[in-house]
């Protein structure tokens, strides 16, 4: 099984190339989803406060591959499938976690906008855990560059420039990800 893993600081366009990925019929596993079960479990409302809170907390009680780990559960839980794609990596313990698991099967993708264009972005996505307010949304920035994401953009494997449109974002997408569905190995 290819595991496909993309990456990049928020509203650079993880979204846009995981939904990409589950158009053609790929499998996707959010991250993310994992933070936000463990804050529903607490009673707590999905909010960007809380999810970053108890994302850093469990970092700190059980190390900063804890989702990575709880990730790994749920890839193997799919069974035979060829190839599975993972939305959220945000620092280089759990991108350490995956390619010692799963070695030259895990290709790591980051998605790249410029700072501006993100936060213009945060502004409209209207996501329930997003911020409406700028200030905000740096902080989120900071917390995230806190846990490694700078460092897990530079290791990646491949590089897409996120400054177009929509659909430039999901030409690029394909083109990069097309040899991996095809089977083979490493990107072209």
């Amino acid at each position: 099984m290819r595991v496909v893993a993309f990456t990049g600081m928020p509203f650079s366009g993880k979204s846009e190339a995981v939904n990409t990925m589950k158009d053609r019929g790929v499998p996707v596993i959010r991250m993310g989803d994992f933070v936000w079960e463990e804050v529903q479990q607490r009673g707590l409302p999905v909010t960007d406060g809380n999810v970053g809170r108890i994302a850093q907390e469990m970092r700190e009680r059980q190390g900063m591959a804890v989702w990575a780990k709880k990730t790994l559960i749920a890839v193997n839980q799919l069974g035979n499938v060829d190839l599975v794609v993972i939305d959220g990596i945000r620092n280089p313990e759990e991108v350490s976690t995956f390619k010692e698991t799963l070695g030259e099967e895990f290709t790591l993708i980051a998605i790249t906008a410029p700072d501006s264009l993100r936060h213009q972005r945060a502004l409209s996505r209207g996501r329930a855990d997003d911020n409406r307010e700028i200030e905000r949304v740096k902080q989120r920035d900071q917390r995230e560059r806190k846990w490694g994401m700078e460092q897990v953009i530079a290791s990646a494997d491949g590089v897409i420039d996120n400054q177009g449109s929509l659909d430039d974002l999901r030409k690029k997408i394909e083109k990069l990800v097309r040899p991996l569905m095809k089977g083979e190995k490493g990107l072209k």
